[in-house]
């Protein structure tokens, strides 16, 4: 009898739940993940919640599952409810994410973070 695989980069997903993290020049990172019970929106059975926020305590980048973000088409196509998605503004509503693996979305997430704050700093 074979067993899937378990991924190990899921414990350090995981470990990041309820991290708060002071950066230099008052930038911060908060960090919110969750094992769900999988379904449609989440079948990986993650919820998830990783924002860097500027000084100003508005949030500028981050990658969520928390709500489906809409697709462009026109309300006369059908279109498929993506929730995991990024955010790369204060003012961008999410554009979808493909996720692969707990552990691409921990390097996606610190790859972005590094790169907004080093062109701030």
């Amino acid at each position: 009898m074979m067993t899937a695989k378990r991924d190990h980069t899921l414990d350090t997903l995981l470990d990041l739940d309820g991290l708060t993290l002071v950066l230099e020049d008052g930038w911060w990172v908060k960090c919110r993940v969750w094992l769900v019970e999988p379904d449609e929106a989440r079948p990986h059975g993650i919820r998830y919640e990783l924002t860097l926020h500027d000084r100003g305590n508005r949030r500028v980048f981050g990658y969520d599952n928390a709500h489906a973000v809409e697709r462009p088409g026109g309300r006369f196509v059908e279109q498929p409810r993506e929730y995991d998605h990024v955010h790369r503004g204060a003012k961008d509503p999410g554009q979808p994410y493909a996720f692969e693996s707990a552990g691409r979305l921990v390097e996606d997430f610190w790859k972005g973070v590094y790169a907004i704050v080093g062109e701030h700093t």
